[in-house]
């Protein structure tokens, strides 16, 4: 048993919607559902009644939610406690970054950081994107650095937390060049014979993104999912052995592109073809952490002098374009 699968049975006591629960969990229904159907065949009995709408819980379903408040709220006091014991000091900024901005974004923002705010201490937690959300909704972390589209927000109380944009990454297709500098797998490809497509596992946030930009694509595109991967770096250097295309933030590839190793898929005519994201970060409040500090999950109280100074930075001066990168138009 998982920890997260009790996680996910609290949301849906408390939401009585499997759909609104996958939203808040940032995973797709399908996969929330197996999860819960893990955790009934755990617990060898029904904890939901599905012949209703909306959702209800069975009566061992009633027990399980009372007891599973109890035990995340228990194993988040302990780990609160340990963490007392090597957790960061003041003077350490903690980010919460998924994996792909780890590679991509977050090194050149932060010594762009350096070069105008000052030398900071920080640390940085990579983790998927429903973690790292979680991760500052939990506290555990200063600062959450994430990507933003509009067609995927995330589900964070607007009174409880703020945010400031960083800057702007373009997701766009990229190949290995031919012998003469062209795509080996030029967009849009053919019905009969599709492109070999290096995409991202389902579920991650830029499979979603890249999913909507090619629903919305007014040229029909013929893929061939060949693999697929959670990270934008893992795509990367499949595309680097040619063995297909991947949809790729700018920044992971700017050297690439400079060095003749990767070119863009999609021909110039071709519209549609990229997709432009805010890169974002997101705090709680002070005022909003103060309140939530004796509630089940929190493991942090007021936030840090150097995570203040700095989110006051970002206010005044936010480091549009740092770490990011434009990618060519397609």
């Amino acid at each position: 048993m998982e920890t997260k699968w009790l996680e996910d049975f609290v949301s849906l006591a408390e939401t009585r919607s499997f759909s609104r629960s996958a939203q808040l969990r940032h995973v797709t229904q399908p996969a929330f559902s197996r999860r819960i159907q893990a955790l009934e065949a755990w617990a060898g009995t029904d904890l939901v009644d599905r012949s209703s709408y909306p959702t209800r819980l069975t009566p061992a379903g009633e027990t399980l939610y009372g007891q599973s408040l109890e035990m995340l709220q228990a194993l988040q006091s302990t780990r609160a406690m340990l963490r007392g014991h090597t957790s960061a000091g003041q003077d350490v900024i903690e980010f919460a970054v998924p994996h792909t901005l780890a590679f991509t974004f977050f090194p050149a923002w932060l010594s762009g950081l350096r070069d105008k705010f000052g030398p900071i201490k920080s640390r940085l937690i990579a983790l998927n994107v429903h973690d790292a959300v979680v991760r500052l909704v939990e506290g555990g972390c200063d600062l959450l650095i994430a990507y933003h589209h509009p067609s995927l927000p995330f589900q964070l109380d607007a009174d409880r937390y703020e945010m400031v944009s960083l800057g702007e990454e373009v997701i766009a297709p990229y190949c290995r060049p031919d012998a003469q500098g062209q795509p080996l797998f030029p967009l849009p490809g053919q019905a009969s014979q599709p492109l070999p497509y290096l995409g991202y596992a389902p579920g991650a946030y830029l499979g979603l993104v890249v999913d909507f930009m090619l629903k919305q694509a007014s040229t029909p595109i013929h893929l061939d999912r060949v693999y697929e991967t959670d990270i934008a770096e893992g795509l990367k250097a499949m595309a680097l052995e040619g063995h297909g295309l991947a949809f790729l933030p700018h920044s992971a590839v700017r050297n690439e592109l400079q060095a003749g190793k990767l070119v863009c898929a999609a021909p110039a005519g071709l519209k549609g073809m990229q997709i432009t994201m805010d890169v974002r970060a997101y705090r709680e409040k002070p005022a909003a952490r103060e309140a939530h500090k004796g509630a089940p999950h929190r493991t942090a109280a007021t936030p840090k002098r150097t995570a203040q100074a700095l989110w006051d930075y970002l206010q005044v001066q936010p480091l549009t374009g740092q770490g990011a990168g434009a990618s060519p138009s397609a």
